[in-house]
């Protein structure tokens, strides 16, 4: 089974900048680690291909540096990684995103399962896997807890609220996992000294097959207009009575200080 996971680079740190002009994340500084939900996806493929055999690719997007993050899939165990690195993808949105990591899959033909992480955890949004789906014009599961894997299908489990799904699904597929399909394994010196004989691809914007009115900010319909830091609003804490009718009268009180609660009521 060919098996792609995309896996995105995320900021190691909470505190993070905007830059003012763009209004995406200024990352020069930066430190770098694989989003936790992608470390899922990772761990998924390789329990599959040691069930059915095949081999996992990892991909992502973004300047050279993020090879760093497709070096840590390989000693995790992924058999090659692929960068797509060009300035044209610079700026892009989750559609752009979308796009270029579906044109690069596109062009390795014959993958049967691309897995992704349910969402990054710096931007949170949940759309670049559907998305994916979507231009690749395959079926999707979303938010996969557990899979079981066969030769040409897969066995999936999902939950939504309060509703739990158990579906077939055959292949070719893509699927986002959750947090709670499986524990990431750690990697070891042996497998980290394997990992720089295994091979890491970079892709330019030339080629792969695309239209440049689909890539970067040019091919990103959403725009964020403004952006600011949320105020810190300290609050006070008020005790009311040890006495249940004292109390009530006290909450009473304070709800019609803050027009919570009119005279009529």
């Amino acid at each position: 089974m060919k098996i792609v996971v995309c896996i995105k680079q995320v900021p190691e740190t909470t505190n993070v900048k905007i830059n003012e002009q763009t209004k995406n994340i200024d990352r020069r500084g930066l430190g770098g680690v694989i989003n936790s939900y992608d470390l899922n996806a990772l761990q998924t493929a390789l329990e599959i291909r040691k069930k059915v055999g095949g081999e996992v690719i990892t991909l992502t997007m973004g300047p050279d540096d993020f090879a760093v993050s497709l070096q840590e899939t390989l000693a995790l165990g992924a058999d090659k990684g692929v960068l797509l690195s060009d300035r044209a993808f610079a700026g892009a949105d989750t559609l752009a995103t979308g796009y270029v990591l579906g044109e690069a899959i596109e062009k390795m033909s014959d993958v049967d399962l691309v897995l992704v992480g349910q969402q990054s955890v710096d931007a949170d949004t949940g759309q670049v896997g559907p998305i994916i789906a979507e231009l690749l014009q395959v079926s999707q599961v979303t938010y996969a807890e557990k899979i079981e894997a066969r030769s040409n299908e897969l066995l999936i489990n999902r939950k939504l609220d309060n509703v739990e799904q158990n579906i077939t699904a055959k292949l070719p597929l893509l699927v986002t996992v959750t947090d709670k399909i499986n524990q990431p394994q750690y990697t070891n010196i042996v497998e980290i000294a394997k990992s720089f004989d295994k091979p890491i691809t970079t892709w330019h914007a030339r080629d792969l097959n695309l239209e440049d009115s689909r890539v970067g900010q040019a091919g990103s319909p959403t725009i964020v207009r403004s952006i600011s830091e949320p105020v810190e609003v300290t609050k006070i804490n008020t005790r009311l009575s040890d006495d249940p009718v004292t109390a009530a009268k006290e909450l009473v009180l304070a709800l019609k200080q803050k027009n919570i609660l009119t005279e009529e009521a």
